[in-house]
């Protein structure tokens, strides 16, 4: 997927570096929000507050809901591609539990959990959609919002760090779990707390061991995310949202191939490592936006 995605963009990366979308944001610069929403997607650091944050920072503005909607799109597609096997392996359990009645079947088990935990996340987000769009927008997206609970969420993850048993294994994973992380999953409505970093912390919490944690929250995700993405889709076909289609290819290529590899990445670390880097780059980074708030460097 990651080779294929490479091979596509690599003839039309010319005309991405002069080319330039109506909204003010050139095609490269499109590619590097793409980059950010791909590594931060699945890290637990938080997409909605780089995808932000950092073209803001640079000077480029708030790229805006619409184009986030875009650009996760290739972050779909990298999840879906990466955990295809186990997707595949839980719809066949739940499938064949419910011919034969085999509710206790390990599989059936994970899919129910990953099902019913959804619902807060999705219960949440249409009423933040449909009845609390405008205020979610102007209060929630605002940076102080984004650097205090960058910083909060860092302070639970790292307790549950420090407190954490890590003796439950991925077979060991079922419904009640499911649905603990499901309501974890829901805080990251709130832009910077993180859709894995708020559901590694509830799996760390629940005496997940780390890669454990990580693998059951990417899983946990893909319901979320492909929900999410098509709730958005909306945007696209909004009056003020303008790109043309070599702009909307390079964010998702992008985005795409900096997930697939932030995926392998995440999974294959907290194998051996513990998350405190996550933790103290939460807190400098919540640090820092609430200091460039406060010296008029970032608006609100």
């Amino acid at each position: 997927m990651v080779m294929s995605a490479i091979a596509t963009f690599i003839p039309v990366f010319p005309l991405l570096m002069t080319s330039e979308i109506a909204q003010g944001l050139s095609i490269w610069q499109s590619i590097m929000v793409g980059i950010v929403q791909g590594i931060t997607e699945f890290l637990p650091i938080s997409s909605t507050a780089h995808i932000k944050m950092v073209p803001v920072v640079l000077g480029w503005g708030d790229p805006g809901v619409a184009f986030t909607a875009v650009v996760q799109l290739g972050s779909i597609g990298a999840i879906l591609s990466y955990f295809w096997t186990d997707v595949k392996t839980v719809c066949q359990g739940i499938g064949r539990a419910i011919a034969h009645r085999q509710f206790e079947d390990a599989d059936f088990q994970v899919g129910l959990g990953i099902l019913v935990g959804t619902l807060p996340i999705v219960v949440c987000g249409l009423l933040l959609k449909f009845f609390l769009r405008e205020s979610y927008e102007t209060l929630a997206r605002g940076s102080v919002v984004i650097g205090v609970t960058s910083i909060a969420l860092a302070v639970l993850l790292g307790v549950a760090e420090w407190r954490g048993k890590r003796h439950r294994g991925y077979d060991k994973v079922g419904l009640w779990d499911g649905i603990g992380m499901g309501w974890a999953q829901a805080l990251a409505l709130i832009p910077g707390v993180s859709r894995s970093g708020a559901t590694i912390t509830a799996g760390l919490f629940m005496g997940f061991d780390r890669a454990t944690a990580a693998r059951f929250s990417l899983l946990m995700g893909i319901p979320a995310i492909v929900l999410s993405g098509i709730a958005e889709l909306d945007e696209l076909f909004a009056p003020d949202f303008q790109m043309g289609a070599a702009a909307i290819a390079a964010g998702v290529i992008s985005a795409a191939i900096s997930s697939y590899i932030a995926i392998y990445w995440l999974l294959h670390f907290l194998r051996n490592h513990t998350t405190w880097v996550f933790v103290f780059y939460r807190i400098a980074f919540g640090t820092a936006i609430l200091w460039g708030v406060a010296s008029q460097k970032i608006p609100n």
